[in-house]
Formats: C-alpha cells, structure tokens, sequence
C-alpha cells in the first residue's frame, strides 16, 4: 500500500467578526481586540433608565468629555478577562508566599512595638478608601461608554477590593480582629482621617464617569500610593526594622506601579482630541489634585510628623512631573 501525503491549504471566508474587519481589516485580530472592540451597547435599548430620564441607558453625554472614538482609550496593557486574571493570579501566588513567609517566621512579633502601631495606624483604615476606589470605579464601568474604557475600569475595581482584603489580613496578622475595629473607629471619628473620607464620601455623588476618574485613578492614587506604600512603607517603615510590612504591601507596590501606565495612557489620549477636552481634565485636575494632597497630610503625619509636608510636596512635585509628560498642566 503506498500513501500519498500532501499539504492542502484552506483560504478561510474571513478571517475576523465583520465589526473588528470594518475597524481594522479583514485580518486576524487578537483576542484582546475581539474582547474590547465595539462592543458597547447602543441601539435598541428600549427604555431609558428611570432615575436619569433625560438620558439613555448608555450615553456618551453624560460626561462633559468628547470623543470622537471612545475605542481611542484603549489599554495599554491589553486586558481582557483571561489576560487579567492570569496576571492577578501570578501575583496574587506571590502575596500569599509573602503572607506566609511573614507568619511562618514569626516576623509579624519581631517588630518593634513602635512600629507595629504605625504600621496598623497608617494602613489599616485605608481598607475603607480602598472600597470606596472599588465603588468609584465600579460607578465608572457602569456609567462610562466604550468597553476599551469600561472594561479595565471594572478590572481596576476589584484590585481595589483585593487591596482592601489584603489590608485587613495585615491588620489580622499584626494586631487581631482589635486592630480591623480600631482602623474602623479611626476612619469614622479619627480626625486625621476625616478629609481623605470626606474626599471618598464626595466622590460616591460625581455623576460624570471621566471626571470620577481623574478623582480616583489619577489625582487620589497617583499621590496616595507613592507616599504610603513608597514613602512611609518602603523608605521608612523598612529602614527601621520593618520589612515584614513592605513585603506583606508588595502587591500594592507592584499594582500602581502596573496600572499607572494604563491611567496616563487613557488621560493622554482623552486631552489631546480637543481644546475642551484639555482644558476640562486640566481643571479636574487642578481641584482633584489639591483636594488630594491635603486630605492626605494629616495621615501621612501619623507616620512622619513634621516631615509630612515635605513628603507630599516632593510627591505633588513627582505628580506634576508625571502630567506633564501626557500633557496635562498642574
């Protein structure tokens, strides 16, 4: 018996969905493009939304931006689902290996007393900015048009409920059930606390999606993060004898330093489709940015006293650096 082998090669009918091959070609798209692309509903919706009936269930006007493509604010990172979870679990496997490392060495009760309560003082009480982020950003993939834009928003929004849980397993490990119920008593009474609370209570009533996210993603944890998890974490909780804390806030290090990149990305491109669009984020981010700074001085004094104002002028110096490389004016 003699078998004849031959390559027979198959000319497909086409080769993506006909929304990806208007958009970009009849070629082959990613997978990131399949899950972001045109996707947002916005014909046949049938009734508008009962609390808002002067607009449709999903409307670009709601917001005082413009843009020509919502798809234009695409992320960086390319992330859509199975992207974004194989990512958080890399580093989610990381965190419980740092969690673990803390408590199997015993280094939790190594630290100094001193520095344990600063550790719990600082940290334990941003768990509730931290739902509150998740909330703003929650608000924003409702409300906000374009699934390029949508999309990392709700991704963006349960790392902010991961953050928070990792911020009470640290209170649990450092100072039991007592310090997740005195984190909770200081961000409703503490008075260091009342403006950053103030500030994330404020933000639950921003009806306009991109101005809610020059609050959160840009003004709030573009100074928020540096100076807690860089500042006080890695530059002065470390040096004193406190590593266990920076390796137990690794992930939070990591996650800014990762979605920063997607935040800048989307601002960037939002402010260069206009003048209008320029000048409305550079006055939300004039407000924001202050409002910011100020809300958190008196908690960054908690751990660096008089040091404190310096600290977060150097970082509203670092914030302003950072704006003007896309384009926005602080």
């Amino acid at each position: 018996m003699q078998i004849d082998l031959r390559t027979v090669s198959i000319q497909p009918l086409r080769n993506t969905f006909d929304h990806l091959a208007r958009r970009f070609g009849d070629k082959p798209a990613s997978r990131y493009q399949e899950a972001s692309y045109d996707i947002q509903a916005a014909e046949n919706l049938h009734y508008r939304p009962t609390w808002a009936p002067e607009q449709q269930l999903y409307d670009a006007s709601i917001t005082k931006i413009v843009m020509q493509d919502w798809y234009a604010l695409k992320d960086p990172r390319q992330y859509y689902y199975n992207a974004y979870t194989l990512a958080r679990a890399r580093q989610q496997d990381t965190a419980e290996a740092n969690f673990e490392f803390v408590d199997s060495r015993g280094l939790a009760d190594m630290l100094p007393e001193a520095l344990r309560n600063t550790a719990l003082a600082v940290l334990v009480p941003l768990r509730h900015a931290a739902w509150g982020a998740n909330q703003h950003n929650s608000f924003i993939c409702g409300y906000g048009y374009g699934a390029a834009f949508t999309q990392p928003c709700m991704y963006h929004a349960m790392d902010n409920l991961g953050i928070a849980q990792y911020l009470s397993r640290l209170g649990l490990l450092l100072g039991g059930t007592e310090a997740l119920e005195a984190g909770k008593r200081a961000w409703m009474d503490g008075a260091a606390w009342q403006p950053l609370r103030r500030y994330v209570e404020d933000c639950l009533v921003v009806r306009d999606p991109f101005e809610l996210f020059i609050a959160q993603n840009l003004a709030l944890d573009g100074l928020l993060y540096p100076l807690i998890y860089e500042r006080i974490v890695d530059d002065e909780l470390s040096v004193r004898g406190g590593s266990a804390v920076a390796m137990l806030t690794q992930f939070m290090t990591d996650w800014f330093a990762e979605t920063r990149k997607w935040v800048d990305a989307v601002v960037k491109v939002a402010a260069a489709e206009s003048a209008h669009n320029q000048a409305q984020i550079n006055e939300w981010v004039q407000a924001w940015s202050s409002r910011a700074a100020a809300a958190l001085l008196p908690v960054v004094e908690l751990a660096l006293g008089a040091q404190a104002d310096e600290a977060v002028c150097e970082q509203l110096a670092g914030l302003k650096q950072r704006l003007d490389k896309i384009g926005i004016t602080l």
